[in-house]
């Protein structure tokens, strides 16, 4: 087959973040393109049922929190909030619909056909669609990822019992008692959602403290923080059965490491102990390609696969499953099928909770960077509490902190960690620093405007030098 006789020059599977990027920055190059959906929406799970409905709810809650937990009146606001679940659910649709509307008008300015359906391989340049075969010189595998199930556990959303995290965001009514099954992300935004709402939650995760893989200074805050805003968490605690009857959910727990069972009984069970790649159905033998031992489709630093024209990007190759590390290989496949030099730096990717307060971080955590070095006291710390900063302190935001780490003999930053209201934003301040190599010194001396939570960052890299001033 010739390159004439291709439907497409780049056929891309799959309209996620990484994927609907990837398509759009392909046709912004002059490459006839085309991405298949099987939603009736574009923009995959992070739109639809991911990170934009979530952050709705989490944004709307928080005001509803800050009314009942008296906040407001601590500021002179006195209000009696009264909630309206369904129109915060319609405010919560309309802001997914804007979006993936939006996406929708992108691909058609930048002449992007939407192939609605379903994609199978049956070669490594041609696929079916409802039917029909779709060729194309260049096939992107963007399929992005689904909610990892738990052994002997059975999600059912229709019936509000046990759901998942897309049943967890169309709750009908408010919990009286949720348990999150997992300590991630994606469980304590939700479980915040709904406990700011009115329900007692409950968190049972198998490790023995929340967040797996951010920092351990910043774990251990994190958790204190949410016990005083009320979650109980059971650590080291595995979930061995959930036993549903009516409208009841009865769980059997007990210690990771073994000892005596327990039960408790909850309205809504969430399960959120991780995603796994959509590599299923695709039929990657007819293409010439295998997963490895973790579902993943291995790729080298281009994002192409063992197949010559086979390209992969987002949750389905190995990396953290973030929305914004799928954009960014998005763009760089697009731009080396191309023929151009697409770059993306894996050792600076930002992670964000987004609770409250946020929690973010980019880079190393301390115990990642001594193992790095080999050595403890290759390695500096700078720490700073949100105490100390005035902006946090005139909007009543007193928790949380910035950890800097870095090298000891370069003074080169390795890793940031922060818990703040806006931790999410104030983080590309330090990836763009690492991105150029910045040292501690470069951001202690780069003038932070007063008063903004991110002079925080300034004070914790101060400290690294030794020489904070607001504490």
């Amino acid at each position: 087959m010739t390159d004439q006789t291709y439907d497409y020059d780049v056929l891309v599977i799959g309209s996620g973040p990484g994927g609907y990027v990837a398509a759009i920055r392909a046709g912004q190059l002059g490459l006839k393109t085309a991405c298949v959906e099987s939603r009736e929406t574009l923009g995959g799970t992070c739109l639809n049922v991911g990170c934009i409905p979530s952050k709705a709810m989490l944004h709307a809650s928080e005001f509803y929190d800050a009314a009942a937990n008296g906040t407001m009146a601590k500021m002179g606001v006195e209000v009696t909030p009264k909630l309206n679940l369904p129109v915060m659910h319609d405010q919560r649709k309309d802001a997914v619909k804007q979006l993936t509307d939006g996406i929708a008008f992108l691909f058609k300015k930048n002449k992007v056909d939407w192939i609605k359906g379903r994609a199978t391989f049956t070669d490594a340049h041609s696929v079916t669609v409802a039917g029909k075969t779709v060729t194309a010189k260049n096939i992107v595998i963007a399929t992005g990822s689904s909610v990892t199930p738990l052994p002997g556990v059975e999600v059912d959303n229709e019936s509000q019992v046990v759901v998942d995290s897309t049943g967890a965001l169309e709750l009908a009514s408010v919990p009286k008692h949720m348990v999150v099954i997992g300590g991630g992300v994606i469980g304590l935004e939700l479980g915040s959602v709904w406990r700011r709402l009115g329900a007692t939650v409950t968190c049972v995760e198998f490790l023995d403290q929340i967040l797996p893989g951010f920092d351990a200074d910043i774990r251990k805050e994190a958790n204190r923080i949410f016990k005083k805003q009320g979650f109980d968490f059971k650590l080291g605690t595995k979930v061995t059965k959930v036993a549903v009857k009516g409208k009841t959910a009865t769980l059997t727990m007990e210690p990771a490491k073994g000892g005596a069972s327990e039960t408790i009984e909850a309205d809504c069970v969430l399960v959120s102990i991780g995603r796994r790649p959509n590599t299923d159905g695709l039929a990657l033998d007819k293409a010439g390609l295998k997963t490895n031992e973790r579902g993943q489709i291995e790729i080298d630093h281009e994002f192409r696969t063992a197949v010559d024209g086979v390209w992969a990007i987002g949750d389905v190759v190995p990396g953290p499953m973030l929305a914004h590390k799928a954009e960014d290989e998005g763009i760089a496949v697009a731009e080396n099928i191309a023929g151009q030099t697409g770059i993306v730096n894996h050792d600076v990717i930002p992670s964000v909770v987004y609770t409250w307060p946020e929690i973010a971080g980019v880079g190393l955590t301390e115990e990642q960077a001594i193992e790095k070095l080999g050595d403890k006291a290759k390695v500096k710390v700078g720490k700073f509490p949100m105490l100390g900063n005035s902006r946090a302190k005139t909007n009543h935001e007193p928790d949380g902190s910035v950890k800097i780490i870095a090298d000891a003999d370069t003074d080169r930053v390795l890793g940031v960690w922060a818990i703040a209201s806006v931790a999410g934003t104030m983080i590309a301040e330090a990836a763009l620093a690492m991105e150029f190599g910045a040292t501690s010194e470069d951001i202690a001396y780069t003038c932070h405007a007063h008063p903004t939570h991110s002079e925080a960052i300034k004070e914790a890299a101060m400290a690294v030098q030794g020489k904070p001033i607001h504490i």
